[in-house]
């Protein structure tokens, strides 16, 4: 006699897609969080002037900040004004057509922005940008602007 098992058949495995695409939409949101942490800002955070006529796809490679308060920064890098022709002759010897980008704060005077873009042409660096930034402005209904 032939003894019958009431246990049931086993399930069969099933994938679940629901927390397949959690898992994926956390990872994508934690790549692109990571990946914009990871931009390299090499100048100093300083209120630049406003220009028109700014480009904003230039590559630096060195960038050389002046703050308002006088002090000068090579890459994020508090130094002496004595320091900076020593540290450019270093990048020169590395890379001869290197891009040295000056960030200065718009209350530096004048002068001491051609002082500094004459230590950096006296340490045979022809390029040389000056950081601004765009003005804002205001787009109303008519399609006119106002440059506040």
């Amino acid at each position: 006699m032939k003894i019958r098992s009431f246990r049931k058949q086993p399930k069969k495995a099933r994938i679940e897609i629901i927390p397949m695409i959690d898992t994926m939409f956390f990872l994508l949101v934690f790549f692109m969080i990571a990946t914009l942490s990871m931009t390299v800002m090499r100048g100093m955070q300083v209120n630049l002037p406003k220009a028109e006529a700014s480009k904003s796809d230039l590559k630096d490679d060195i960038s050389v900040t002046l703050s308002k308060d006088g002090y000068l920064y090579f890459n994020k890098q508090k130094i002496q004004r004595a320091e900076l022709p020593t540290l450019l002759l270093a990048e020169v010897s590395k890379n001869p057509g290197i891009l040295v980008m000056i960030s200065a704060d718009e209350e530096v005077s004048h002068g001491n922005v051609v002082e500094l873009m004459d230590a950096i042409k006296t340490a045979g660096i022809n390029r040389l940008a000056i950081a601004t930034k765009k003005p804002v402005s205001v787009s109303f209904k008519q399609g006119k602007e106002r440059k506040p």
